[in-house]
């Protein structure tokens, strides 16, 4: 049986439409997702995201676990977000991308709902086994995830009016966070980031607190948007999503993942030595962006073919429906050789194929100068 995110209830009473994702029983669309996508591109949209795992990671050696476990420089300044980043196995393979938050004496670590259960396993094991200090703790169901995103995302923050704090969010940087520790919505953390590409705060706070936030943002008539806008909005920006582009068995060289790995990646954290190899060696596939033409009247799905003439020389791994671009957009895993920009390919749905062009994501440029896209 699915769980449900901990504001359930609120958003049936705004409408949402409900529909299972990674085990959670969230908000897939409350009016239409076109006008839920362009509110987001255009003005502001509201996102509840609370069925993405809260990890609380404390302790005198968190810095030292977290350190060994991500092929990235995480900055020891509090304050600061490092992500995206991920934990690797031991060939490289993805187990999750993640955002880790600084809150100084301890750290968040935001995960893919669908991994959530296992990342925990994977830092209790790790601390175990490497003998550390520290702990974690799952506040998933006590606390809530909300994401306000657009170009008019401060002027939306402005309107909820308290705590006072936020009300001065205009000097915090990209992938910055603070946390209100006096604040009225306690354990309240706000961060600059976001996945749809263009400026935006995500906000996590008790699921009470939380309650008072979203209604707010209601009465004041933002529109609420749900999964489905949110995967044409990271679509539209060549962000990836897991189980699709990433998992176990890709690498972040085949994902063309470079924010995940510092350049130059350590050589001591799990997974460095095998992702330096594949760096040195190079790999069979890497991911593309595929623009279909616009007589294609067809969303590609995951696992539909690629082919250059008849020979298949890849996979697709998600697709949608460009608002911005007015025609269908994917992405797919290809062989190197064929990863060429503006090679003309076919995509194969269901027995039919339809002409496609290889490109570079995203596949278009946000509207806010704070979107950065996570290529």
């Amino acid at each position: 049986m699915a769980n449900r995110i901990p504001l359930y209830e609120l958003h049936k009473s705004f409408g949402a439409h409900f529909g299972v994702f990674a085990g959670w029983e969230a908000p897939i669309n409350y009016a239409s997702v076109l006008e839920e996508h362009m509110a987001v591109r255009r003005n502001v949209g509201v996102f509840d995201l609370s069925h993405m795992g809260r990890l609380v990671v404390e302790g005198p050696d968190v810095f030292k676990l977290l350190d060994k476990l991500v092929p990235r420089v995480i900055e020891s300044e509090r304050g600061m977000m490092v992500g995206p980043t991920a934990f690797l196995n031991e060939q490289a393979g993805i187990k999750d991308d993640v955002m880790l938050y600084n809150l100084g004496d301890r750290w968040l670590v935001v995960t893919n709902a669908v991994n959530r259960n296992k990342i925990v396993e994977w830092l209790e094991h790790n601390i175990e086994r490497l003998k550390l200090h520290a702990k974690v703790l799952d506040k998933t169901m006590e606390w809530v995830m909300i994401a306000v995103q657009g170009p008019k995302a401060v002027k939306a923050i402005e309107s909820l009016g308290a705590p006072k704090e936020v009300l001065d969010l205009k000097p915090l940087r990209f992938l910055e966070n603070v946390v209100f520790e006096k604040a009225r919505a306690r354990a309240l953390i706000v961060s600059r980031s976001g996945w749809t590409g263009e400026d935006g705060f995500e906000i996590i706070v008790e699921a009470s607190d939380g309650e008072k936030i979203l209604r707010l943002l209601h009465d004041e008539g933002f529109t609420f948007c749900g999964l489905a806008a949110r995967d044409s909005l990271r679509m539209e920006m060549g962000f990836l999503l897991y189980e699709h582009e990433i998992d176990e068995n890709v690498s972040p060289v085949e994902a063309r993942y470079w924010l995940v790995f510092t350049p130059g990646p350590k050589r001591d954290c799990i997974g460095c030595r095998a992702l330096v190899e594949k760096l040195r060696k190079g790999v069979e596939r890497v991911r593309v962006g595929l623009k279909l033409s616009k007589k294609a009247r067809i969303v590609p799905r995951k696992g539909d073919k690629v082919f250059v003439e008849d020979v298949e020389i890849g996979v697709i791994t998600s697709g949608a429906y460009s608002p911005i671009l007015g025609r269908s957009i994917a992405q797919a895993y290809v062989d190197v050789r064929h990863a060429l920009l503006g090679l003309k390919v076919e995509v194969e749905r269901r027995g039919k194929r339809y002409s496609a062009k290889i490109v570079e994501p995203p596949f278009v440029q946000p509207t806010s100068t704070l979107g950065k896209p996570a290529l």
